[in-house]
């Protein structure tokens, strides 16, 4: 899950983003309300952290041209402004939640998770043969084993069961699971994908993780399904 997250303050903006590394999302910075606007034009967001007190074009106004588009993410709004009056003012404008700084990173984490659950149209379980994936709870299991994964072999998992059946590049998936800076890191995906085979296929007769020659990696998709809830 890819998030966008717009602050000015370089110390907030790095504490922020390393838990939200950390916990496995991929993260993109915004330091002012002009660079998100364009940030968010290019490139889709599963939810956008957004302080108000910004240089430039302000919070709020960021938030209005957000929920002008057609498809908006959820917004989280971040910010000094914790008053009544402004938590009022954030949620008006269009905000999904607020939380008021200082604030601790494991609420901040809790808010990102229900926000997602809210926001996202996608299922909180897939299932391709006996794997399934919790995204909620971030488990996976096949055929009743649990499947200890770290968080970046977790989004990739959850990318290629999104994507059954279609042939997925390095690039995008870097793209998905890293920040989007990181070019060099396309040899890094093979990495992964050898812990993922390690943990999900050896042993099992039928292998879902296949490379597709000269393209990247498809999760193999006879038999695949969604869950809704």
């Amino acid at each position: 899950m890819r998030i966008l997250l717009v602050e000015d303050e370089g110390r907030i903006a790095e504490f922020v983003m390393h838990g939200l590394t950390e916990a496995g999302y991929a993260v993109d910075w915004a330091p002012t309300g002009e660079a998100a606007l364009d940030t968010i034009q290019n490139s889709d967001f599963g939810l956008v952290i957004l302080d108000l007190m910004l240089p430039g074009i302000g919070g709020l106004e960021v938030l209005e041209r957000i929920r002008g588009r057609p498809v908006s993410p959820p917004v989280l709004v971040l910010s000094g402004l914790g008053q009544l009056d402004d938590r009022i003012r954030g949620l008006d404008r269009g905000a999904d939640d607020y939380l008021a700084k200082p604030f601790a990173l494991a609420e901040l984490l809790a808010r990102v998770r229900a926000l997602l659950r809210r926001g996202a149209a996608l299922p909180e379980r897939i299932q391709a043969a006996d794997l399934t994936l919790d995204c909620v709870r971030r488990r996976a299991s096949r055929g009743g084993r649990i499947i200890e994964l770290a968080p970046k072999e977790f989004s990739i998992l959850e990318y290629l069961m999104r994507h059954q059946g279609r042939p997925l590049t390095r690039n995008e998936i870097v793209d998905y699971v890293w920040d989007s800076e990181f070019d060099g890191l396309t040899n890094i995906v093979d990495v992964y994908i050898r812990h993922l085979r390690a943990k999900i296929d050896d042993g099992s007769g039928l292998k879902l993780i296949r490379t597709v020659r000269g393209i990247g990696y498809m999760l193999y998709a006879a038999d695949a399904c969604v869950l809704d809830k």
